[in-house]
């Protein structure tokens, strides 16, 4: 059986693919991975997510943005401006990867702040998908997602860690909880509640090469590995396998497409 499923956020253009990136992507499409959504990182990694995106234009689709761990006090002025560049130049499939992180450094808090609000704007202006990266720091992303909310924010908290408060108040501000290979960890405390989340609030992503699922723990991630989210969630929810991966599927097509 051949499933249909869409990674919604992995990085394929990453150096630790140098070596068999092209057969990586084949891996996916063969475990019937439709859909590969690249978010950028900073301005270097601009031209290898190009580079991936023309050589699978059917599956690989980059987004713009700069990621919360790059925003340097130095550098994340000028970087602002380059994604602003290439966001005014074709079209993206999403705004991304953004938001806050304060597991390495909470002091450029203000500067990630300020990064954000940007991407807010553009996601707004240009009607896309704003995709957010909140590693220990919920309650400051939501916050500023809800201040720049006026209806046309949309997105994904991906790679969700969190309450079912937390949780449910991002589905409240319109957007879906990007699941990955934490799901699959048995002891991880998502597993209780994701149960308590319908699926129609649910996009799998793998956020390759990073977040390796638990039947291959120890190897490098990728996007064909998403199986092995889909197969967890469908066990948490006890529903089939089969209309888990429909449903998550549907929900990334209307996110991405609307």
């Amino acid at each position: 059986m051949t499933l249909t499923l869409i990674d919604t956020h992995a990085h394929l253009y990453s150096n630790k693919f140098d070596n068999d990136r092209q057969e990586v992507v084949q891996r996916a499409i063969a475990a019937g991975v439709v859909r590969i959504y690249l978010p950028n990182i900073d301005s270097a990694s601009i031209h290898p997510m190009l580079e991936l995106e023309a050589a699978f234009p059917q599956h690989c689709f980059g987004m713009m943005g700069l990621h919360p761990t790059h925003v340097l006090p130095e550098t994340y002025l000028a970087e602002l401006d380059t994604v602003e560049r290439y966001l005014s130049e074709r079209p993206w499939a999403g705004i991304g990867e953004t938001g806050i992180d304060l597991y390495w450094d909470k002091s450029s808090l203000p500067l990630q702040q300020e990064a954000f609000s940007r991407h807010c704007i553009w996601a707004r202006e240009l009607r896309l998908p704003l995709i957010i990266h909140s590693r220990c720091a919920n309650r400051e992303a939501i916050a500023l997602v809800r201040q720049h909310q006026d209806g046309r924010l949309r997105g994904i908290f991906h790679c969700f860690e969190g309450t079912l408060r937390e949780a449910l108040e991002m589905i409240d501000l319109g957007f879906m909880l990007g699941i990955g290979g934490v799901l699959t960890r048995p002891n991880s405390p998502i597993r209780e509640v994701i149960r308590k989340v319908a699926l129609q609030h649910i996009v799998l992503e793998t956020d390759a090469p990073y977040l390796t699922p638990a039947p291959y723990k120890g190897r490098r991630n990728e996007s064909a590995f998403i199986t092995a989210v889909a197969e967890a969630l469908a066990q948490i929810k006890e529903q089939p396998l089969e209309e888990v991966a429909q449903i998550t599927t549907q929900n990334a097509l209307k996110l991405f497409d609307n």
